[in-house]
């Protein structure tokens, strides 16, 4: 069987900017929660699809903002965008989905810790992690932990984020240290960019295996000498952005294959869900499904 892992923020961002507004019979903005749910309704249509569950930052700030002040926070995050965050949680409960709502930990967490527990299940073939997110690279493991962009039908096994960035799964937190991700607010090293990165990690794999002598360094990167002031004077920071960029595996989860399978979702809450959002897409949600 296979177990899919859907990043729930993400798609809400997605549905948000990729479609219109809309409003609710009461007036609240729903039209990222009825992008949401049109999204989730296709994949619930595929037929490999059996054992589901959806992640949601349930607040953005993180344990992460105690430890780096510059990390992301919700400042700049639309209003009528943040107002159906709780509402796509409660809309993909309604579809009958597992919903992992992060407080303390985000949403990217909870996907590393479902992938790295159920991958682990002998009767499990394939954790499909349902995101583009580059963080969750670091959480792909051969063909058996994949990720997958749903909108470009992309998936990324191992050889597959090793073309992309140039480095393995187990380097990604190194490469996102060196290079920055403006997403999360992590600024990166002065100077390092994405081909000098994979070029350095493709040969020593983590940061401190990097030599600080630009001299001993046994492939060839441009501007050599500057990297490697620049990582002499920032390697402190350098650590502390991999942390950041590393997802965490321990987060508690309801994550049994049996709680993931997927059965449906009842008439009255399709009923509920259908009356909250509205739109002639979405009526009769009890045929869709």
């Amino acid at each position: 069987m296979k177990v899919h892992l859907v990043d729930g923020t993400f798609e809400l961002f997605r549905s948000y900017y990729g479609a219109p507004p809309a409003s609710g019979p009461g007036g609240e903005p729903v039209g990222a929660v009825r992008g949401i749910v049109r999204s989730l309704l296709s994949l619930l249509r595929e037929p490999e699809v059996t054992h589901v569950a959806v992640a949601f930052d349930h607040v953005i700030e993180s344990f992460r903002n105690d430890l780096f002040a510059g990390y992301k926070t919700g400042d700049g995050v639309p209003a009528d965008l943040m107002t159906q965050f709780h509402p796509a949680e409660d809309a993909a409960r309604h579809l009958g989905l597992v919903v992992w709502p992060m407080v303390e930990f985000e949403a990217d967490d909870a996907l590393a810790s479902g992938a790295a527990r159920l991958s682990a299940i002998a009767e499990v073939e394939q954790v499909v992690v349902c995101s583009p997110d580059k963080d969750l690279a670091q959480c792909v493991r051969g063909s058996r932990v994949v990720t997958l962009d749903r909108m470009r039908r992309r998936l990324l096994d191992e050889d597959g984020v090793r073309e992309k960035f140039g480095v393995p799964p187990f380097s990604i937190p190194d490469w996102l240290a060196l290079v920055g991700d403006d997403a999360d607010g992590i600024p990166g090293v002065p100077r390092w960019g994405a081909k000098s990165a994979s070029a350095l990690l493709a040969r020593y794999g983590r940061l401190e295996a990097i030599p600080e002598d630009e001299g001993r360094w046994e492939v060839g990167v441009r501007g050599a000498t500057a990297l490697a002031e620049s990582l002499r004077a920032h390697r402190e920071e350098a650590r502390l952005y991999r942390t950041l960029a590393t997802l965490r595996t321990d987060v508690p989860l309801a994550c049994g294959l049996d709680e993931l399978c997927y059965r449906g979702a009842r008439r009255t809450d399709l009923e509920a869900l259908e009356a909250r959002l509205g739109g002639e897409d979405l009526a009769g949600l009890t045929r869709l499904i």
